[in-house]
């Protein structure tokens, strides 16, 4: 009997001393395929677009926002990078340029501009999934 203890107690604090691993706290799915010599970087998750009260004040990359551009704020691809968003619920796509970056507590993949959410046809939502494309050809 006393083994029988110590072997579990000896099981107990191998597993409490194994370090733990590490969830990943991003919503977001990145997949990179080969086409070719170009790699494809998809990426999932949540998108809103931008309030009201944003138009006209300036972006991280010092732009003029306006809600009738196609833009986007994303925190997980450089600025000027090119992306196609479709929405999961319709298949409905727009094509947008990055120019801001969203607020780093913020778990959503991108913001989009109101011209784009109307587009793809989520702004009476608030937010959707999507997909999104890397159209550019850079390596990140």
């Amino acid at each position: 009997m006393k083994k029988l203890y110590l072997l579990v107690f000896l099981f107990v604090s191998i597993y409490n001393s194994a370090p733990a691993q590490k969830k990943s706290t991003a919503k977001s799915k990145t997949t990179k395929t080969e086409h070719g010599s170009k790699k494809i970087i998809i990426k999932y998750g949540m998108a809103s677009f931008y309030a009201k009260k944003f138009d006209g004040r300036r972006t991280a990359n010092d732009e003029i926002f306006s809600s009738k551009r196609y833009t986007a704020a994303c925190n997980q691809l450089p600025f000027n990078t090119w992306i196609k968003v479709t929405n999961l619920r319709n298949s409905k796509s727009v094509i947008v340029r990055i120019n801001d970056r969203l607020n780093p507590k913020n778990k959503r993949l991108v913001d989009l501009s109101k011209a784009a959410a109307k587009k793809l046809g989520y702004s009476g939502r608030g937010i959707t999934k999507v997909k999104v494309e890397v159209l550019n050809n850079f390596h990140l």
